[in-house]
């Protein structure tokens, strides 16, 4: 049996109150591990070509305002 698959048995079997705070948990980690790596992305230019994309098409008259 793998780990992911004693982590799913694991979470299935939590009641109610704990899947809760589990969920929790789980959405805050996988929102700082996904700003780690955007930041990491920008950092290392690899977001460039979009901004630079963004930025032409604001320019160009492409956009609408939110």
């Amino acid at each position: 049996m793998t780990t992911v698959e004693q982590i799913t048995g694991a979470v299935r079997r939590l009641p109610k109150r704990e899947l809760a705070r589990f969920r929790k948990w789980f959405a805050e980690y996988d929102a700082a591990v996904w700003d780690r790596q955007f930041e990491q992305d920008a950092a290392a230019g690899r977001l460039d070509a979009l901004a630079r994309e963004a930025l032409k098409d604001l320019r160009a008259g492409r956009c609408t305002d939110l």
